[in-house]
């Protein structure tokens, strides 16, 4: 098996508001090495949360949370974590940012890999000067300059142009690549994931949703488009109705009738956005082992038929 990036099992853990409330609870699943995660979801459904957990910055209130083999504060020195705000300092310039960066990582610091993030920003420019889409580049150089076995993004790109943030994503994938570098990165921008990422996180109401490879996700749903109205026995993530035609994102259970019913592959946005407009559809995590399928209110998880 291979090893695991992240591991968590029964992880949760509150903030209080007046009362407790859980950010995250009954979360488990297993992120290989060396893949490009995508973690979605909606405002609020527990991503900054579950990637501060993995950075060490957050303690669980139950449940396990193993990073690289190891605790997240003894992983500390080999991850690397931009957070949504970008802390930065901003009486710094760019090019005493760089070498503080160098400072903190002695023996392991990568100079050039940091530069390909910045490499047209002006290096006696103060931080609090930049645009938000330079401390952006600034916090990603020194993530990448760290060279981290795991690299935490949490909405990265969303202060970036388009142009720049296709730019950037290249130069995140070939890290990944070269390096074999493990990113999870959370995004809004579901378009910009399809193609560019090969693990899913989906995270809902603080649970996990959906865990897994994105093609082995994707190729456990189908479209079904036709007019009958019997979906059984599929598991049916949505349907809808227009006239007299109905179309559903099912998880097929057995053969589909063919007769009956016009098959397509969905989208990952298809995929993603269903699962996000139902929130009750069960929830599917497939793992080296196989698929299992758990209901979203049950913490236990089933082998699926």
């Amino acid at each position: 098996m291979t090893v695991a990036a992240i591991e968590a099992d029964g992880l949760g853990t509150t903030y209080r508001r007046g009362k407790e409330h859980w950010a995250l609870r009954h979360c488990s699943f297993r992120l290989p090495a060396g893949r490009v995660s995508a973690l979605v979801g909606s405002n609020g459904a527990g991503k900054s949360t579950l990637l501060a957990l993995a950075a060490g910055l957050l303690r669980p209130a139950e449940g396990t949370l193993r990073v690289l083999g190891t605790t997240p504060a003894e992983a500390r020195a080999r991850i690397g974590y931009v957070a949504q705000e970008k802390p930065l300092y901003g009486q710094l310039t760019v090019a005493e940012t760089l070498r503080t960066g160098a400072d903190l990582n002695p023996g392991t610091w990568d100079a050039k890999a940091a530069g390909r993030f910045v490499e047209d920003l002006p290096r006696g420019s103060r931080v609090r000067t930049l645009s938000g889409g330079s401390r952006t580049r600034l916090a990603l150089a020194l993530a990448l300059g760290k060279r981290p076995e795991l690299l935490l993004l949490d909405e990265p790109m969303a202060d970036l142009d388009p142009l720049v943030r296709h730019r950037l994503m290249g130069l995140l994938m070939a890290d990944a690549a070269d390096r074999g570098t493990t990113i999870v990165m959370s995004s809004h921008v579901l378009t910009e994931l399809e193609g560019a990422c090969d693990h899913l996180l989906l995270v809902d109401g603080g649970r996990i949703r959906l865990a897994g490879g994105t093609e082995e996700i994707l190729a456990a749903h189908a479209v079904l488009t036709g007019q009958a109205a019997d979906l059984a026995p599929h598991t049916v993530v949505e349907s809808r109705t227009t006239g007299r035609q109905l179309t559903a994102l099912v998880r097929p259970e057995g053969p589909v009738d063919h007769g009956a019913w016009a098959v397509a592959a969905p989208s990952l946005e298809e995929l993603l956005l269903a699962h996000l407009r139902s929130p009750d559809a069960p929830a599917l995590t497939i793992t080296d082992s196989g698929r299992d399928s758990a209901r979203h209110d049950d913490p236990r998880t089933v082998t699926a038929p």
